[in-house]
């Protein structure tokens, strides 16, 4: 078999919407991305950047209405730095929070975007590194 193929990092996340300019404004307002140019599409979109990534809105009709936040369903993580300040944010701005501290000890915020995709923030170690030695730097398997 030959080499994996060299990630140097992850770029952007796309994320379809039905309210594109709502959108705009909770990635912008909320979370400090910026608006970038984005080529003249034949489509609605954005593109922003915050975090060391973009974020690419591509408006699209349709949908129903958002699941209620559950920490195992696909969902974008934030590392940030301080779960106080970031939960009285966003409390202030009426965003509805779950709050939970997970099996390794950390303590996680899930908020929803306007299209109900599920954001994830918590005080977390370098993304290059797992939990910890043992269970935590690999997947963990179920116990016997």
């Amino acid at each position: 078999m030959s080499q994996p193929i060299e990630l140097l990092s992850l770029h952007h996340v796309a994320r379809t919407t039905r309210r594109l300019e709502a959108s705009i404004a909770f990635y912008r307002d909320l979370l400090g991305f910026r608006v970038l140019p984005r080529p003249p599409f034949s489509f609605r979109g954005a593109w922003l950047y915050g975090g060391g990534i973009q974020i690419h809105l591509i408006e699209a009709p349709g949908g129903g209405e958002p699941l209620p936040i559950d920490s195992r369903r696909d969902h974008i993580a934030f590392r940030i730095a301080d779960t106080d300040r970031a939960l009285a944010v966003l409390r202030d701005a009426g965003i509805e929070v779950s709050e939970r501290t997970n099996a390794g000890g950390i303590r996680q915020l899930f908020i929803r975007d306007p299209d109900g995709h599920q954001i994830e923030l918590a005080v977390v170690p370098d993304p290059q590194f797992g939990y910890g030695e043992g269970e935590f730097a690999e997947v963990a398997s179920p116990r016997e």
